[in-house]
């Protein structure tokens, strides 16, 4: 397994010599990363990676070779076997057997069913209605079907329907280097321009120049701030999860984002806006933003684009203690409301066909918490949203 995780990490385009190998193994013999799968993690990127533009590269590589992720709840604790998740089959349900299956009856109902299952469970279950397991109908588990449900165990994507995912996900950072793509998204963006000469006079003014020096009878040089675009912008990305697949059209928005405003702070969250944000997915557990410093501390003059599908279970909208990933105190429509209260243009970019908007209910709650200003985003919707900036 280590020599194909040293080939991985070659064939990704990772600089790593067999030297750095040799000696990740003799700390491995010395057993300096005790049993931890986080600790092995630690020491072999301290060991073989020598750049941080490398990090994400080297992240991508170690999850594909170590299928493993670390498990955490916050308000039920329990273990539940890894037997119990195993997909022994892949079920497929017909379009007549999913409107069959029927929701349990609210997020309080969910939770308290998921406590008396975790006391009640003592072996592995399949296929089946009721139990934590795979395959079946029951709303506990992984690989099978249920409109509303816990994700429990990590197969990759299923239905999209779990309504709290028991995994601490990380998340790669958007790049902002890439160029392929981005001219015409610079252009669409350049319809929110508000240009103006303020600052510190470090540009040389031609035409006052010339004109100062015939009055005057001498060289009398004058200079001028440099003319910029005013505009000054807030975006949130929305990351992981359902929108990996859109992380290339999101690096070539950032990117031209970047490029055309010089007065642009940046934020991560994931699916819904909660109590707090981060700058860093490899550090979104330890820097936290707390939300209120960020509408504290930019002025109700910038603009907001918030980036994301929208698209999650209507609980991580409208309940508390709703997120996929911890328990937030407060619901994310508070926070929304709070954001389009403090900030008079907001809008938000969504990457999913916007046909299918209209099908979704956390699409449907999220327009209405924004007033209806959501673009797809296509060079045609960033254009119309940059017009609803300017107005």
């Amino acid at each position: 397994m280590f020599t194909k995780f040293f080939h991985e990490l070659k064939s990704a385009g990772l600089p790593v010599s067999l030297r750095e190998y040799l000696t990740l193994m003799e700390a491995m013999d010395a057993d300096l990363a005790g049993r931890k799968v986080e600790d092995f993690y630690y020491l072999s990127r301290a060991s073989l990676v020598k750049d941080e533009r490398n990090l994400d590269k080297f992240d991508r590589v170690f999850s594909h070779v170590f299928k493993g992720l670390e498990t955490i709840s916050e308000e039920i604790s329990a273990e539940v076997p890894e037997e119990w998740l195993r997909l022994m089959t892949e079920r497929y349900f017909s379009e007549e057997e999913m409107r069959e299956i029927e929701a349990l009856g609210g997020w309080d109902k969910l939770m308290e069913t998921l406590k008396e299952r975790l006391e009640e469970q003592k072996k592995r279950h399949e296929g089946g209605n009721k139990w934590i397991g795979t395959g079946g109908t029951s709303p506990y588990g992984s690989g099978g079907y249920n409109p509303e449900g816990v994700r429990i165990g990590n197969e990759g994507k299923r239905q999209g329907r779990a309504v709290k995912v028991w995994e601490k996900r990380e998340y790669k950072n958007l790049d902002d280097d890439v160029q392929l793509g981005t001219r015409n998204i610079k252009m669409a963006l350049r319809r929110l321009r508000k240009f103006a000469r303020q600052g510190a006079p470090d540009e040389f003014d031609l035409d006052n120049t010339i004109d100062a020096t015939a009055r005057a009878g001498y060289l009398d040089i004058k200079m001028r701030p440099e003319r910029r675009n005013m505009i000054k912008v807030l975006l949130f990305f929305d990351v992981g999860g359902s929108m990996d697949p859109y992380i290339k059209t999101l690096e070539e928005l950032f990117t031209a984002a970047r490029a055309e405003f010089k007065h642009m702070e940046y934020f991560y969250f994931h699916n819904c806006l909660y109590d707090y944000v981060w700058k860093d997915n490899r550090r979104r557990w330890t820097e936290k933003i707390p939300t209120w410093d960020v509408l504290h501390k930019y002025p109700h003059d910038y603009k907001v684009i918030i980036v994301g599908d929208a698209s999650m279970s209507p609980y991580e909208i409208t309940v508390p203690g709703g997120s996929v990933e911890y328990f937030n105190e407060e619901a994310g429509a508070i926070w929304m409301k709070r954001l389009t209260d403090i900030y008079e243009r907001v809008v938000w970019l969504n990457p999913v066909q916007k046909d299918s908007w209209d099908y979704v209910p956390s699409t449907q709650l999220i327009r209405e918490l924004i007033g209806d200003r959501m673009f797809p985003l296509t060079l045609g919707g960033i254009e119309n949203a940059m017009n609803e900036l300017k107005r």
